[in-house]
């Protein structure tokens, strides 16, 4: 057997220290499971910047990490299970019905954001001799700062204790991230010398189409997926078959956006809600239980994986070399682009919340200011997609190559890890200071259990009720053909009659023997 070669054994010992790395977070995050300051996220950033510090020492400063940092290995690789097994086990009801609060905060409260922060660092670093940017690089720097971290958001907040700050902030980090993303796209095709008020209608209406269009390349995915699987039965013969074609088929949705420049972020997020909604309920229970714990594992590593390196790159001795010099700027920079993350989302969230509130007629569904403060706290994490973002605009192949983009980066990285740390640090006993114990359990009472890890699935759209006034009925039948809004009444009888004949579902599917349908039926 002929031995590896000097570069591909240095490779295999990168990785293996990588797994072993990822294998001791998963080990440490148990341990501390219980501890109301730390998370995975945390945990892995932490043990990220350990071993970063120890490579530095053994390498004698010439090297802090084992992998050289990809914006393609984030975005195609990490991100979309990530993203996927968000959509897949959402709450559809709390989503749904605020969605248009959802739309409101990721649209138009990321472009006041990135405005704002846009607008403070192309006055501010002047001041501090920082003035080798241009007007697109300094709002490449607001879209950059505006992206908040929905990775960290899902470690932060639970779904079933908060799902209405779960609903709302990670909701709206989804649609953060694509309109981040979409935004600098545009920037940097963005042509100084004819700029006029044409072009911002332009941009405007570009991602009114790109929204849209994403969306439904995510549904006609998840639908396709749905009306394979419940009129070929694989599960006669093969459940592996199933699961294989449902993790397929997420993906293909994530690279089918990116090949027709749409935004795999809300593709592969709607996929994963029509899934949930239709094609998990056209497989064996077996392939139910296998998909569900598949599509939340590799999310988990990927989360994990992302943390780490970030925590590792941190240290990375080269982009620092190019601040040595002039430390004082490299801290001004830093608390600079805070303060303006800080400004931007306070600017959007407490005005929107109450623009939301007003056109709210239940009171029990206000955004309280308690609730306002958590999602604007929430969001102030930034993560990888900054990170990619950044190195995207400052690097290339990875590599800094002048003294402004080595700031930047650093800059980045030292905004990144100080939220992380000290925002994430901080967010669960602040939710546990303004929420006490009495309001969570209220609140858990008064949502409901729609994904796919709960035993009962209800309709995808609702609206909260009473328990005093309306009862919660106790049969399945019941409670599924009980209308509670109108919109919801409507959408009942046009999934009834047209959706779940054809794309199947829990309790709609027409009996077939030999289906997978069959062994599920008596239990509904």
């Amino acid at each position: 057997m002929e031995t590896l070669a000097a570069s591909d054994h240095t490779s295999v010992v990168s990785i293996n220290i990588f797994v072993a790395l990822l294998c001791a977070c998963i080990v440490l995050g148990h341990l501390l499971e219980e501890n109301r300051w730390m998370n995975e996220s945390i945990t892995a950033l932490f043990i990220g910047l350990c071993t970063g510090a120890v490579i530095l020492l053994v390498t004698r400063g010439k090297n802090s990490h084992l992998l050289v940092f990809s914006e393609d290995l984030f975005f195609i690789y990490l991100l979309p299970p990530i993203i996927f097994n968000a959509g897949f086990q959402v709450k559809k009801k709390q989503f749904f019905r605020n969605f248009i609060t959802i739309m409101m905060f990721g649209a138009i409260g990321t472009l006041v954001s990135c405005s704002i922060i846009s607008f403070g660092v192309s006055k501010l670093f002047k001041k501090l001799g920082v003035d080798s940017q241009d007007i697109g690089d300094y709002l490449a720097i607001g879209a950059i700062f505006a992206a908040t971290d929905s990775v960290c958001t899902l470690q932060v907040l639970n779904q079933d204790e908060t799902p209405l700050l779960y609903s709302l902030v990670f909701g709206e980090g989804v649609v953060n991230d694509a309109t981040s993303v979409v935004l600098f796209n545009a920037i940097q095709g963005f042509d100084i010398s004819s700029f006029d008020y044409s072009i911002g209608l332009h941009f405007i209406g570009n991602f009114i189409h790109l929204f849209l269009t994403s969306t439904l390349l995510g549904v006609f995915t998840g639908l396709l997926s749905a009306f394979v699987i419940k009129k070929l039965y694989f599960g006669r013969h093969s459940t592996d078959r199933e699961v294989a074609l449902m993790i397929l088929m997420a993906y293909l949705s994530y690279v089918l956006a990116e090949l027709f420049y749409l935004s795999g972020i809300l593709t592969v997020f709607f996929c994963g809600i029509v899934m949930s909604h239709y094609t998990w309920h056209n497989v064996t229970e077996s392939s139910r239980i296998t998909t569900k714990h598949a599509f939340a594992t590799l999310s988990f590593i990927a989360e994990l994986f992302i943390f780490l390196y970030v925590g590792m790159d941190a240290l990375d001795i080269e982009k620092w070399r190019f601040v040595n010099d002039s430390p004082g700027t490299s801290v001004a920079v830093s608390s600079i682009l805070l303060c303006l993350i800080l400004i931007g989302r306070a600017a959007f969230v407490f005005p929107l919340s109450f623009l939301s509130n007003l056109a709210k007629k239940n009171t029990n569904e206000y955004i309280t200011f308690r609730e306002q403060i958590i999602i604007w706290w929430a969001g102030l994490m930034r993560g990888a997609v900054s990170m990619a973002l950044a190195y995207n605009k400052f690097t290339r192949a990875g590599h800094t190559q002048k003294k402004e983009n080595a700031l930047m980066i650093t800059s980045t990285i030292t905004v990144v890890l100080f939220s992380t740390a000290v925002f994430g640090l901080m967010s669960q006993p602040l939710i546990r200071c303004l929420l006490p114990p009495g309001k969570v359990s209220a609140s858990v009472a008064s949502s409901e259990n729609s994904s796919p890890k709960d035993s009962i699935t209800v309709p995808l759209l609702g609206h909260r009720v009473d328990d005093s006034e309306n009862p919660r009925p106790t049969s399945l039948r019941l409670l599924l053909t009980t209308p509670t809004h109108t919109v919801h009444r409507y959408w009942r009888k046009f999934d009834d009659a047209f959706m779940r004949p054809v794309f199947g579902g829990r309790g709609f599917v027409p009996y077939v023997p030999g289906s997978p349908i069959e062994r599920s039926t008596p239990a509904l």
